[in-house]
């Protein structure tokens, strides 16, 4: 059987993919790790490959993990990458990012407010429900600002070209932090955003189920 590594998304834990059920599929989340002072992602992504112990490794990355995901998939050579609500190269980003990369401009942003909760967050994740927001509110409140910070200025200068072979792409066409329409996706989930492994579970868990028995 395939082991299957989960990263989650920035801000977000592995609490999104609860209302996801793997059934017997053999899942491992994968715990983010402290970067290193100035550390850049490939060398981030090199660390924290340690934890792929398998050699039939399925990667599943959510947003930030699904870069993550494709950055491992250089060093190693999993048997899929599954990437959801996420990109697999740079020109998937919307361009104002690598223009705010390029002038700096995240710096200009606190941290803590990044992961406070409020209006703008739930309209960017796509909020649905009044329990939907207290999830967003607590994974965020408990999120490290300093970790936050080093991964948006390490996506908003994600420079990658290169695309995973065996690579699943499933996005929300409601995706308001990285649109569809910069996406080729294989997988289209009708008004998903980026909190979709919350309220579209059922959706996702069978496309899955589908890629990975």
């Amino acid at each position: 059987m395939n082991k299957i590594y989960i990263f989650s998304g920035l801000g977000v834990d592995k609490r999104v993919f609860e209302n996801i059920g793997f059934g017997d599929l053999d899942v491992e989340f994968i715990d983010w790790i402290e970067p290193l002072k100035k550390e850049s992602l490939e060398n981030y992504a090199k660390r924290i490959a340690q934890k792929i112990t398998s050699d039939n490794a399925v990667l599943i990355g959510l947003s930030f993990g699904g870069i993550i995901a494709v950055e491992i998939s250089k060093i190693i050579q999993p048997k899929k990458v599954v990437l959801i609500a996420s990109a697999k190269t740079r020109n998937e980003l919307p361009k104002i990012y690598h223009l705010a990369g390029k002038l700096r401009l995240n710096k200009l942003i606190p941290s803590s407010l990044l992961i406070s909760q409020n209006f703008i967050t739930d309209w960017f994740f796509g909020i649905e429900t009044k329990s939907e927001k207290q999830l967003l509110k607590k994974i965020l409140k408990e999120t490290n600002p300093q970790f936050l910070g080093w991964a948006i200025n390490e996506i908003a200068n994600w420079d990658n070209e290169f695309e995973p072979n065996n690579c699943i792409h499933i996005h929300g066409n409601k995706d308001r932090i990285i649109p569809i329409q910069n996406v080729q996706a294989d997988f289209v989930i009708q008004n998903g955003g980026h909190f979709m492994t919350v309220n579209k579970s059922k959706e996702i868990e069978e496309i899955i189920k589908q890629i990975c028995e």
